[in-house]
C-alpha cells in the first residue's frame, strides 16, 4: 500500500554509492542531467497528438460531445478516502436514505450512519486497524502450533497441513525478503536523513521544508561532503520524478520500513484488539464504523481521485468520468487485506447501487477464498463489474496466482466475465513501456494502463505521482464507468470485452520483462489482450454495440 517509488528498490542494488558517498573523501561526479517531469495528466493523453501512450481520453470526449450521460456509483475498496478533499467533495456517493450523525440505521441495512461508505476496519470509539501484516505470517502464527512437527504421514487433516507447507513456504520467503531490504534499506534511510540537513543547511532552509531535485541546481561549492549529498539526491529525485520533493521521498522509504518491519514483528493481536471481530467468522457482515479518513486514506483518495475528481474545476486532477458518485469502503490496511472484509465490501458495494467496484490490492494467501468468490458471483448476478489491480511483484500469476481472483476453488470457473485484471504501463513506447513491477500473465492479466509516475489527488489537500498497478486500475474504471454512463444498456460483460477490445495487439514491439533489465519480450505476451487501455476506442466500440440490458 505505501507508495514507495519501485524505483528506489532498484537503486539499492547499486547502492554502494549511495551508502558510501558521505564517507569518501573525493569529489563528487558531474551532476546528472535532469530529466523534465512527465506532464501530470500523461495517463489521459494521446499517443499520436501527444506523444505520451496515455488512454486518449480527450478524443473519447470529442465522441461523446452532444450525448446525454447517466451517473453510475463507483466503489473504490482500498485505504478509505478523505472525503473533505476538494476534488472530490462533489462526487462523493451519498447514502439517499440515511441521515448523517443521529446514530441511527435510517435504511435498515445493517449499517449506522453510512453516508458516504463503510469502515469493515473500523472499531468502537472511532478506532480503525489499519496497521496489519501480511496474510502469510497471519496464518503462519494461526497454524504453526498445529503443524510445525507434523509429517503427511502423521497429520489428520492432510488438506489443511497441505496448506500449512505453502504457507510456510511463502511466510519464509516473505521474512527473508524484508529482513534483506531492511538491511539495504535502513542505512540508505540513514544517508538520505544525513544528507538532506546538509542540502538544507546549504541552501539555507529550516528542517521543516523539503526541496526538489530543481533545488539541487542551485547549488555550486567546493565542498566534497555537500556535492557529494547533492549527487545523491539528484539521482534519487531523477528516479522518483521531476517533481519529488525530499520529505515525501524520505516518508514513502520509512513508511515502507515501517511495513517490511511489520513482517518481522508483527502485531498478531491488532484486529481483536481493536475491533474485537473474529477474520475467521463470517456469520455476520455487520460489523465496522462508518469512519472512512484516517492517516493511511492516501492511496484510497488517490484511486477515487483517477477514476472521478470533479473534471475542469481548475484545481488538482481530472478524472477519467465525468458523471460518477465514489463511493468509499475502507477494507485495506496497510499491510493484507482480510477476506472477510473483501467479500463484505463486495456486498456492500452492490448492495448500495455501485455498477463498477475498483479493487487496488491483492496478497499471496487466500485462507477464505471460497466467500471472496462467492462476493464475485454476487457480483455478477448483479451485473456489476470489478475492476482488479494485477499487482507489483514483477511476477507470471499464471505461474503464481495472486489473490483475490477469478479462478474458484470451487472449479465453477477460471475467467470471469465481470472482472478485468490490469497490470501497469509507462508513458513511452520503447523497452520501458512494460513497468518493473508489474505482474503479468497472458491468461490472467487481461490488459494494461498507465501506472508508472502517476499523479493523482492525496489527502489533506495534497498531491502524489505515484508507480502502481493500484493506479491502473482506477484508470480503466473510470474507462469503464464512462462507457457505462453515456451507453447505459451495456452489461458487465460487454463493458469488460469493449474495454478489452479496445487495447490494439502491441505485436513486435520489445520490452523488457517485468523484474529483468536485460531479457526482453514482445509486449504481447505479457497479457491477454496484449495492450493498453484507450478510451477513445473504447467509446467508439460501444457506440456500436446494441447494449445487453433494457433502457
Amino acid at each position: 500500500m505505501t507508495n514507495i517509488s519501485y524505483k528506489i528498490l532498484g537503486l539499492v542494488t547499486g547502492g554502494a554509492l549511495l551508502l558510501n558517498a558521505v564517507a569518501m573523501a573525493q569529489t563528487a561526479p558531474a551532476a546528472l542531467p535532469v530529466e523534465p517531469p512527465l506532464p501530470k495528466n500523461w495517463h489521459q493523453l494521446d499517443y499520436k497528438t501527444d506523444g505520451y501512450y496515455g488512454i486518449s481520453l480527450k478524443q473519447a470526449y470529442n465522441l461523446l460531445k452532444g450525448k446525454k450521460s447517466k451517473q453510475v456509483i463507483v466503489a473504490i475498496i482500498d485505504s478509505g478516502v478523505d472525503t473533505l478533499q476538494r476534488d472530490l467533495t462533489g462526487v462523493l456517493w451519498t447514502n439517499p436514505k440515511e441521515i448523517p450523525g443521529n446514530g441511527i440505521d435510517d435504511d435498515h441495512d445493517g449499517y449506522i450512519d453510512d453516508v458516504h461508505g463503510w469502515n469493515f476496519l473500523g472499531g468502537p470509539n472511532g478506532k480503525c486497524d489499519f496497521n496489519e501484516t501480511t496474510e502469510e505470517i497471519r496464518e503462519y502464527a494461526r497454524l504453526k502450533a498445529k503443524y510445525d512437527n507434523a509429517t503427511e504421514a502423521t497429520a489428520s487433516n492432510k488438506k489443511e497441513y497441505n496448506y500449512w507447507l505453502k504457507v510456510k513456504t511463502t511466510r519464509d520467503s516473505t521474512v527473508d525478503k524484508a529482513q534483506a531490504e531492511i538491511k539495504q534499506l535502513s542505512p540508505l534511510l540513514n544517508v538520505l536523513m544525513v544528507t538532506s540537513g546538509i542540502i538544507k543547511n546549504e541552501l539555507k532552509l529550516t528542517s521543516d521544508v523539503s526541496f526538489t531535485v530543481a533545488d539541487l541546481d542551485k547549488i555550486k561549492s567546493a565542498n566534497d561532503t555537500v556535492m557529494q549529498s547533492k549527487t545523491i539526491w539528484t539521482g534519487i529525485l531523477q528516479e522518483e520524478g521531476g517533481d519529488a520533493t525530499s520529505a515525501k521521498t524520505i516518508k514513502d522509504l520509512s513508511e515502507y520500513l515501517k511495513k517490511l518491519n511489520s513482517d518481522i514483528n508483527p502485531d498478531l493481536d491488532a484486529r481483536k484488539t481493536i475491533m474485537d471481530n473474529d477474520p475467521d467468522d463470517n456469520s455476520s457482515s455487520k460489523y465496522g464504523n462508518n469512519l472512512l479518513k484516517f492517516e493511511d486514506a492516501s492511496h484510497g483518495t488517490g484511486v477515487a481521485g483517477l477514476i472521478g475528481a470533479i473534471r475542469n474545476n481548475g484545481y488538482g486532477i481530472d478524472g477519467v468520468a465525468d458523471n460518477v458518485r465514489l463511493m468509499p469502503i475502507k477494507a485495506v490496511p496497510d499491510g493484507d487485506e482480510y477476506d472477510k472484509d473483501i467479500a463484505n465490501a463486495i456486498r456492500f458495494a452492490v448492495d448500495h447501487g455501485a455498477k463498477v467496484i475498483n479493487m487496488s490490492f491483492g496478497k499471496k494467501i487466500s485462507p477464505h477464498k471460497n466467500w471472496v468468490d462467492s462476493a464475485f458471483k454476487y457480483a455478477a448476478a448483479h451485473n456489476v463489474l470489478l475492476v482488479m489491480a494485477a499487482g507489483n511483484d514483477n511476477q507470471d500469476i499464471d505461474a503464481k496466482p495472486e489473490f483475490p481472483n477469478d479462478q474458484f476453488a470451487d472449479g465453477s470457473g477460471n475467467d470471469a466475465a465481470n472482472m478485468i485484471n490490469v497490470g501497469a504501463s509507462s508513458a513511452k513506447l520503447n523497452e520501458k513501456l512494460a513497468a518493473t513491477f508489474s505482474n503479468y500473465g497472458k491468461k490472467n492479466v487481461d490488459v494494461f494502463a498507465p501506472g508508472v509516475k502517476v499523479t493523482s489527488i492525496d489527502k489533506d489537500a495534497e498531491f502524489d505521482t505515484a508507480d502502481g498497478t493500484s493506479f491502473a486500475s482506477p484508470i480503466t474504471a473510470g474507462i469503464a464507468a464512462l462507457l457505462l454512463e453515456y451507453y447505459p444498456t451495456l452489461s458487465a460483460r460487454q463493458v469488460k470485452q469493449i474495454i478489452l477490445k479496445s487495447a490494439t495487439p502491441l505485436t513486435g514491439t520489445m520490452v523488457l520483462k517485468p523484474g529483468s533489465t536485460t531479457e526482453k519480450v514482445d509486449f504481447t505476451t505479457l497479457s491477454k489482450t496484449g495492450g493498453i487501455v484507450n478510451a477513445y476506442k473504447a467509446v467508439l466500440i460501444a457506440s456500436q454495440t446494441k447494449g445487453e440490458l433494457k433502457k
